[in-house]
C-alpha cells in the first residue's frame, strides 16, 4: 500500500525557554538583542510569556564530534550544553559588545571561522548559552556556494 498523503508541513519553529527571571530575560533578548515582541500572554498564578520574532528558524542537529568542533573553533575548549541558541546578526562585535553590556558573560569574544562567518559566544540569561554570528560572505557568495560546507555550523 502507497501513502499518497501529503507530508507534513511545519510553519514555524518555537523554542520554549523556562526564565526564573521572566523580566531580566524579555529585556535581554527584546531589548538588547532586537527580537521583535509578537505577543505576550498572562494567566493564573503569575504565569506568563512574551513571543519575540527570532526571523528565519532552523532546527540543526549535530553529533557529538561536530558539537566539539565548533566548540574549538568558536571558544577554543569544549563549553557548550546540550542545547544552544544561535542568533545571525548584521555586527557580531557591535552586538556582542551590547550583549555584555546588557549582562551577558562573554565566553568567546568574535572569531572568525572556517566557514567564513564572525561567531562569538555568551552565556545569556535563561541560563541559556548564546551564539552570536555575522556572515562574513555576502548573499551571492553563499548562493553561489556547492553547498559544501566542511565543518559549517549553521547557526540556527
Amino acid at each position: 500500500m502507497v501513502d499518497d498523503s501529503p507530508a507534513p508541513v511545519v510553519r514555524q519553529l518555537r523554542l520554549v525557554v523556562e526564565a526564573a527571571d521572566h523580566e531580566a530575560a524579555v529585556a535581554f533578548f527584546r531589548d538588547a538583542l532586537g527580537l521583535p515582541e509578537e505577543a505576550a500572554f498572562s494567566g493564573d498564578g503569575d504565569a506568563r510569556v512574551v513571543i519575540l520574532d527570532a526571523g528565519r528558524a532552523t532546527l540543526e542537529i549535530a553529533n557529538p564530534a561536530q558539537k566539539r568542533m565548533i566548540d574549538e573553533v568558536e571558544v577554543g575548549r569544549q563549553v557548550a550544553p546540550r542545547i544552544r541558541v544561535a542568533f545571525e546578526v548584521d555586527d557580531a562585535r557591535a552586538t556582542t559588545a551590547r550583549l555584555v553590556a546588557a549582562g551577558a558573560n562573554e565566553i568567546a569574544p568574535p572569531t572568525r571561522t572556517p566557514w567564513q562567518s564572525l561567531n562569538s559566544r555568551l552565556d545569556a540569561p535563561a541560563d541559556l548559552q548564546i551564539t552570536v554570528f555575522q556572515e562574513l560572505r555576502t548573499p551571492d557568495e553563499l548562493a553561489g556556494s556547492d553547498g559544501a560546507h566542511p565543518g559549517r555550523d549553521t547557526e540556527a
